[in-house]
């Protein structure tokens, strides 16, 4: 017999919002999860935003979410290498305002190009996504990686959904270095198995009644299912039925939308396998 699922991983964008415009019944969700007593973290790619803004953008939805519960890839990053450096460690970012937060509250100790140029080292360089990025930072980036320095990356998304189309995200920053060093980075973030470890670890460390919920077949889903986690296609984001049904990368469950997520976890006694 199936364990019945007690924890989620819940991706956002997609799944509990698309940009600033909350999913129906997202209130209602977050009461069904803690009325049948099911644990979450909220888990994301993003890494220019902190826990506590994503707290913020919660409220403003009406839903009360603490930042503890909330999983950057930033979050992720820094937890993960806190527990491989000391406080105070020097580091090179090329990132945003999450990254630097995330990495300073766990005690790193960033340096600059202008330190760089001047001889400083660092024990790794981390590239996240943003939108401010020049030359400068990535070439003292990739002159650190060529000497020897780690290469970490929070995650490996190619592009971002804006406005005007698909714009270059944190995976196209880390072609930058990856191509002028020959050096591919350890990945945190989603499909890789890092964040979702984390996520478990924060959940209780029993994987058997985790599951994944998210848009995406290629990072959600398929990062889910590499670490053995059951996994939850929700279809109020980027992939289809179509695609999950005939893809390579097939999720346990496919849903409609978070309310079908709530009515199917409230019936686990008979779900509805796909």
């Amino acid at each position: 017999m199936t364990t019945p699922i007690r924890n989620l991983i819940l991706d956002m964008d997609g799944v509990l919002w698309r940009g600033e415009t909350p999913m129906p019944g997202l209130p209602e969700f977050f009461a069904t999860l803690r009325r049948l007593g099911i644990g979450f973290v909220l888990a994301t790619n993003n890494a220019t935003k902190t826990a506590v803004m994503y707290t913020a953008k919660l409220a403003r939805f009406g839903v009360d979410v603490p930042p503890e519960q909330i999983l950057t890839s930033a979050e992720a990053t820094a937890t993960h290498m806190a527990g491989q450096y000391p406080p105070n460690t020097p580091i090179y970012i090329v990132g945003d305002k999450g990254l630097h937060e995330a990495l300073a509250a766990h005690g790193f100790r960033a340096i600059t190009p202008a330190d760089v140029r001047a001889g400083a080292t660092a024990a790794f360089v981390v590239v996240g996504f943003t939108p401010h990025a020049t030359y400068e930072d990535l070439a003292m980036g990739s002159l650190l990686v060529h000497r020897g320095t780690r290469f970490i990356g929070t995650n490996p998304d190619p592009s971002y959904p804006s406005e005007l189309g698909p714009l270059p995200g944190a995976g196209a920053l880390l072609a930058v270095i990856s191509t002028a060093t020959g050096v591919q980075p350890l990945l945190i973030g989603k499909p890789g198995p890092i964040v979702f470890q984390e996520a478990v670890k924060r959940l209780g460390g029993d994987p058997s009644n985790v599951a994944m919920v998210g848009d995406r077949l290629s990072t959600d889903i398929a990062g889910a299912k590499g670490v053995g986690l059951r996994a939850i296609l929700v279809l109020s984001g980027i992939s289809t039925r179509d695609e999950a049904t005939t893809g390579p990368i097939r999720p346990d469950y496919i849903l409609d939308d978070i309310t079908a997520v709530a009515d199917f976890l409230a019936h686990q006694e008979t779900p509805a396998h796909v």
